[in-house]
């Protein structure tokens, strides 16, 4: 009897995992910014939203594509965030209205930082599944302090979404979200390295795919 072999994983790539998470928000940004009226015209800044909206879904899609062609597998994370930014993004198209690409990442944010306080109250480690990495020795403390932690950022992520919508243009929100959430995400991620070193990470022999929770785009 031939024994059969399993496939390989794909090895994990850094800039690939960047430019899945964050590609498709640059593309939003640049097509949105290409097509903006000079002058404040109502009517061409909607289109101009549309066209950004339609460019953000189809990056969106490659995006997913692109991570389970490269990188062997799609993040339950990614495929959330891929359903949501079709779904608002066709609502925005359909309407005319960009309240509904803009509460996009307030609903992400929310869903998923009570889902980990929720599941970080039962003893459960979501953030675990929900990255589909281990980080190497790693206790289930730490995993349960990582999840905790992500819970409550997450969910003032979703409270400073909702504040920066109501509160700035739609160009000025759209800005905030490569030069305000996306250092806000680093930084926080950075933060609780020496939390998880004292709970047992190793970073010698840490899993290459490791991953931090993707934005919300």
């Amino acid at each position: 009897m031939s024994e059969q072999k399993s496939a390989p994983a794909k090895k994990g790539s850094g800039w690939l995992n960047v430019l899945v998470d964050y590609g498709p928000l640059l593309v939003f940004l640049g097509v949105y910014r290409w097509n903006a009226p000079a002058e404040p015209n109502p009517a061409d800044e909607i289109l101009a939203i549309i066209y950004g909206t339609m460019a953000f879904m189809a990056a969106a899609v490659v995006a997913l594509i692109t991570s389970k062609w490269r990188l062997g597998k799609v993040s339950p994370m990614l495929w959330f965030s891929t359903a949501l930014i079709v779904g608002f993004g066709a609502l925005t198209i359909f309407f005319g209205d960009p309240v509904f690409v803009q509460t996009k990442p307030t609903i992400i944010y929310g869903v998923l930082g009570v889902a980990l306080l929720i599941g970080v109250w039962r003893g459960r480690a979501l953030l675990q599944i929900l990255l589909e990495a281990a980080f190497e020795g790693l206790t289930h403390e730490g995993w349960l302090k990582l999840s905790r932690n992500w819970g409550i950022f997450f969910l003032a992520l979703a409270a400073l979404n909702e504040g920066l919508r109501a509160n700035l243009s739609f160009e000025s929100w759209l800005w905030a979200k490569l030069w305000v959430f996306l250092p806000l995400t680093f930084l926080f991620t950075f933060s609780q390295i020496p939390m998880l070193l004292k709970n047992g990470l190793s970073l010698d022999d840490g899993d290459e795919d490791a991953e931090t929770p993707p934005p919300a785009s």
